[in-house]
Parts: C-alpha cells; sequence; structure tokens
C-alpha cells in the first residue's frame, strides 16, 4: 500500500508527496506538527497541515531570507529571528562574521525540539555559542526590546493560527521600533499566485512604516506555486545600492552575489502588486 501526503494549496490545489515513513504526528499546544520522510524531497516538516520545509530544498528558503538583507546591512552584529523553530535562518546568520548574537524567538518549543532530532542538517546552528534560542511569543519579543537588532527576519508559516498576528501592521510598526536607527526587516510573503492579496497589503502596512521598501523572489518547489516572495523594509540602506562585486562569496547553494539584485527584479504581475 502507497501513502501519500497532499497539502490542499487552495480548495482546488495541491501538491502532493509519497510518504516512506512518519516519525512524528502530535497536536502541540499550539499547532498540528508531522514530521514525515518523503521519497522525493526527504524530511519535511509539515505545520497546520503545510510544508514548512524539506531537507531538499530548504537551502533556498533560508539562504534567501538570511543574506540579502544581512549583506545590504555594513555591520550587521545583533539579529533576530521570529518562528523559524527548525534553525535553517539561523545557520546561514553565522556564516556572518559580524553577527556576535543571534537570537531565534519561536513560540512553539516542539518545532526546535523535533527539529533538532529530525532535522539535524538544518538545525545544526542552534546550538552556536552566538545563539540564543527563546521559546516565547515573537510578538511580544518584538514590543519588549526596542532599538536592539541591527536586522530583524520574520520566519512565519502563512498567516494562520499563531502567526496570524506576525502579518499585521501593528507588528511591522513594532519591528520597526524595534530595530536600530540604520535597521533591516525581511520577512516572508508567500506566494503572488494564490496569496495576490496578502502581499498588496503587507507592501501597503511596511510602506507606511519604512522609507525603503522593496519585494524579491526565489524558486521554492514545495511552497505553493514554487514562486515565493519575501518583503526587506530597511530604515537606511537599499539592497539596490549594494555594490554586488563587494559581496564576499560564501557557502551557499541559491543566493550569489549576481543573484542578490537579479533577485529584485520582479515579473510583471508581480510588480503590479508592488505598486
Amino acid at each position: 500500500m502507497e501513502l501519500w501526503y497532499t497539502e490542499k494549496q487552495t480548495e482546488a490545489y495541491g501538491i502532493t508527496a509519497k510518504i516512506k515513513e512518519t516519525y512524528v504526528r502530535e497536536q502541540t499546544d499550539f499547532q498540528d506538527l508531522a514530521m514525515i520522510e518523503t521519497e522525493e524531497f526527504g524530511t519535511m516538516l509539515i505545520l497546520d497541515g503545510m510544508v514548512m520545509t524539506t531537507v531538499r530544498d530548504e537551502f533556498v528558503y533560508h539562504e534567501m531570507v538570511a543574506h540579502p538583507a544581512l549583506f545590504t546591512h555594513p555591520n550587521p552584529k545583533h539579529v533576530l529571528v521570529v518562528g523559524g523553530g527548525d534553525g535553517g535562518v539561523i545557520r546561514e546568520i553565522l556564516k556572518h562574521p559580524s553577527v556576535e548574537k543571534a537570537v531565534l524567538v519561536d513560540i512553539d518549543g516542539k518545532v526546535i525540539e523535533y527539529s533538532k532530532k529530525y532535522l539535524p542538517t538544518i538545525a545544526c546552528g542552534l546550538e552556536d555559542p552566538r545563539v540564543e534560542v527563546i521559546v516565547n511569543d515573537g510578538y511580544m519579543h518584538i514590543h519588549d526590546h526596542k532599538n536592539a537588532y541591527d536586522v530583524i527576519m520574520v520566519d512565519s508559516t502563512e498567516p494562520v493560527g499563531p502567526a496570524v498576528e506576525l502579518f499585521s501592521k501593528g507588528f511591522y510598526q513594532g519591528i520597526y521600533e524595534s530595530l536600530k536607527e540604520d535597521g533591516i526587516f525581511i520577512a516572508q510573503t508567500d506566494n503572488p499566485w494564490f496569496k495576490a492579496d496578502l502581499i498588496q497589503s503587507v507592501n501597503r502596512d511596511v510602506r507606511e512604516i519604512f522609507p525603503i521598501v522593496r519585494v524579491y523572489c526565489a524558486n521554492i518547489p514545495t511552497y505553493p506555486s514554487g514562486l515565493w516572495t519575501f518583503t526587506m523594509g530597511s530604515k537606511k540602506y537599499d539592497p539596490l545600492e549594494v555594490d554586488e562585486t563587494k559581496i564576499p562569496e560564501i557557502e551557499s547553494k541559491y543566493y550569489t552575489p549576481r543573484l542578490h539584485k537579479a533577485a529584485f527584479v520582479l515579473p510583471r504581475f508581480v510588480e503590479d502588486l508592488c505598486k
């Protein structure tokens, strides 16, 4: 008998993967969590029926959350990740020698626990001495830490369950206040095929708070539609003004210095959502 996992990405569309083994299925205090082994994408973390990461394609998302912002800021020392309990963004942050401290705040400790056990190549940076892991509400952490961070990265699920507040204008205002005077924030902002309204609303809210706002894209095959957007809000530095010839090469599989600016070149239909 074959077992398949299907994520319904809309009421009429989904993606499916053949399952080799189920490691964990648990209702945590915040969400339904599953860790499964798939034949095509390896180990897969699923929260509330949505694919969060897989061993095969995780590098795209994690590199593109971390590196565009960290190579735009000239000297990022203190970095916050809201969400991201699998540890992938933290792993990428640690590739930047200027970073003195990286703080991870995830509301669900079970995500962190099971990622360490079943996703060791992704969660490998969580024990690094430069990293502080906090199991708490990221929304409240932001509001309790003013003028504290050079870069803030929001590695959230889609806007359902505990992540709803992480897509609100009040949260973006809190991020602005939690950043230092030249700070940068980055958030995953879903896909333009099925969540165009979300991209428009986030872009509108962030533009009312930050003087520089840029949207960029990456290809992530296990995420809805495969085309994924990220929104950057910056107080001072424009990613399009970065001299790509001065971006050092780092260990990566997706991000490159030449891709830094190229990722901000949007398809016309995505560009239209950001006007």
